[in-house]
């Protein structure tokens, strides 16, 4: 198997879980629901490696599934005093096809994310540093101030006399979640190499386990049922498992365009889900 291409098609099963969801929302009649902006990062780091949690199996969207760190926007990653280095909003507006503002709250949810989530902090004192040993105690106060929406992004790194490392992160690609499901996702999905000296962990009450794995075996391991993988997590561990090297993966794209899987009846083999990838 090798990375999926603009103009392929891509075809998923949809299971009996997708496809009971599909009947109850035809049956329904409803409009499609609201989708919440979101962002989740793929940590890589040599040889070639990628982290990744088990979301816990309470989670009301895809429990049990191996995912990346990541989650939705918050109104507090609006915060307006965030200080900021590397490629300005304005940039990550036109990478993503957005405007600055929304661009600047997704990338600030992408780094607030994969701190609060597994301890990596995207962050320095100027451009050019990445803070190093935020395994602390004083550290891990501050992602519990996080889960709890008790301080924004911004007022932990203010607190620290520490900058978002923007350009730390690589645009990878854009899905949304199909219209028929109850929860859905406008979700940004970006690259980043772990910062050296900060180790990862799955301190998140949203997982029950985590760990570096190659990309090839999670595909491997999913294609055979032995682990939970969902459509964009598959794209996106395929375009890192055959990328030119860990270097180009994590600089990310020039533009992502948004991907969305369809239902669609193929005669004699049930539903699937398909689209043409942009």
């Amino acid at each position: 198997m090798n990375a999926w291409r603009s103009g392929e098609l891509l075809e998923v099963p949809m299971g009996e879980a997708l496809s009971e969801m599909l009947r109850s929302y035809v049956a329904s009649g409803a409009c499609p629901a609201s989708s919440r902006l979101a962002a989740t990062v793929m940590l890589v780091r040599g040889p070639r490696e990628v982290f990744m949690l088990r979301r816990a199996k309470t989670m009301a969207f895809v429990p049990d599934a191996v995912v990346f760190p990541g989650g939705g926007v918050d109104p507090r990653d609006a915060d307006e005093r965030l200080p900021w280095t590397g490629p300005s909003p304005a940039v990550w507006s036109r990478r993503m096809g957005v405007d600055e503002e929304t661009a600047r709250r997704v990338v600030t949810a992408a780094a607030r994310e994969v701190f609060e989530e597994c301890g990596v902090l995207l962050a320095g004192r100027d451009h050019g540093a990445v803070v190093e040993h935020v395994g602390t105690s004083e550290w891990a106060e501050e992602r519990q101030r996080l889960a709890e929406h008790e301080s924004s992004f911004a007022e932990v790194l203010l607190r620290h006399g520490l900058v978002l490392r923007a350009d730390l992160l690589g645009l990878r690609s854009h899905w949304l979640t199909p219209e028929f499901e109850p929860r859905r996702y406008d979700t940004y999905f970006f690259a980043a190499l772990a910062p050296q000296g900060q180790v990862p962990d799955d301190r998140t009450s949203e997982a029950n386990g985590a760990g570096w794995i190659d990309p090839v075996d999670a595909l491997e391991k999913g294609a055979r049922g032995e682990m939970r993988l969902v459509p964009p997590t598959v794209y996106n561990l395929s375009h890192l498992a055959y990328a030119e090297s860990l270097e180009s993966f994590a600089a990310g794209v020039d533009g992502a365009r948004r991907i969305m899987l369809e239902p669609c009846k193929r005669e004699h083999e049930g539903t699937v889900l398909r689209c043409v990838l942009p």
